[in-house]
């Protein structure tokens, strides 16, 4: 299978430019992205980072999400988590609580520096498990003006718990053993094993959310050859550090405007309505969408509130 427009699978908009671009983290991890910006660019603009899904990459749902949102004003820019797609760190395919919310501040470090940009007037956006990250980012970034999650996971909360919390003491231990094996495994292999992406085929028996994950990124719609999870997934230890590092910690702490939008029928819509109860202020939102599931917030312009993120970014980016 082939992405559906270059390595991307979406159409770039016509009005808008799109350029990539390189910068490093505060590790020294070099990280690429693509920077979209109206054609008919004047002054200053208001410009917002965008990373996400958790195991995608910038050829995918953020890309989407940046260039529709250059094509509303912005100058937007999708880019890849350190450890995958264009971005650089060894070893591979990996995720890290600490250093993939550094990701989204080294992207503010590289927005504020450019010409037509409006240090000011930054925002975020984080989508599926990089909705924690832009969370727990927004916390400690003071110059992050405005974030927007979309179809939010704690990534910390399900690896530490499973979903919908029913992974017990026992259980996790079991889960912490299995992996720390695998370390020694991989460290004697010399090689990191690969946990897979999104199963392939589909098990006429898989729970509607893992076909919900096969629609998007096993077809045509979402494929991209960069992808983890349309492809070989995460090595397997990926999410060790997770178990114990929570990363919603401080959120309450978040004085900077939050839109958070979920699904009602997401299986993943937990944890959104929980994050929004511990956020404090009257510039806090949370927008349920009736008849939506998790992956329609990936990439569907009849689903995905536009107009609203607009609104939201042009109102607290002034």
């Amino acid at each position: 299978m082939k992405s559906a427009y270059e390595g991307y699978s979406f159409k770039l908009n016509e009005d808008i430019n799109r350029k990539k671009v390189h910068f490093r983290n505060r590790y020294g991890i070099e990280l690429t992205g693509d920077v979209y910006t109206p054609k008919n660019l004047e002054g200053k603009l208001a410009s917002i980072a965008v990373c996400g899904p958790f195991g995608a990459v910038k050829e995918q749902a953020s890309g989407f999400y940046a260039n529709e949102m250059a094509s509303r004003g912005f100058i937007a820019m999708a880019f890849d988590p350190s450890f995958t797609g264009e971005s650089g760190g060894e070893v591979r395919n990996v995720a890290s609580p600490d250093i993939n919310t550094e990701d989204f501040s080294a992207a503010v470090d590289f927005l504020s520096t450019q010409d037509a940009i409006d240090s000011e007037r930054i925002g975020i956006i984080g989508i599926c498990g990089f909705g924690g990250m832009a969370l727990n980012a927004a916390a400690m970034d003071t110059r992050i003006k405005a974030t927007v999650t979309s179809t939010m996971y704690d990534m910390s909360r399900v690896n530490a718990y499973g979903y919908f919390d029913k992974m017990g003491i026992d259980e996790r231990y079991e889960l912490k053993k299995s992996l720390n094996d695998q370390r020694t495994e991989d460290y004697r292999n010399g090689t990191f094993a690969r946990a897979g992406g999104v199963i392939d085929p589909l098990p006429s028996d898989a729970p509607f959310y893992v076909k919900d994950y096969y629609d998007y990124y096993k077809t045509e719609r979402g494929y991209t050859e960069r992808s983890l999870n349309s492809n070989d997934g995460f090595n397997k230890t990926s999410s060790l550090s997770f178990i114990n590092m929570p990363i919603l910690n401080f959120s309450n702490e978040i004085r900077s405007a939050v839109l958070m939008i979920h699904g009602e029928q997401a299986h993943s819509c937990y944890f959104s309505r929980d994050a929004f109860r511990k956020l404090n202020g009257d510039n806090k939102e949370l927008l349920i969408l009736p008849n939506t599931v998790h992956t329609d917030l990936y990439d569907k312009k009849d689903k995905i509130p536009f107009d609203k993120l607009e609104s939201f970014f042009k109102e607290y980016l002034k």
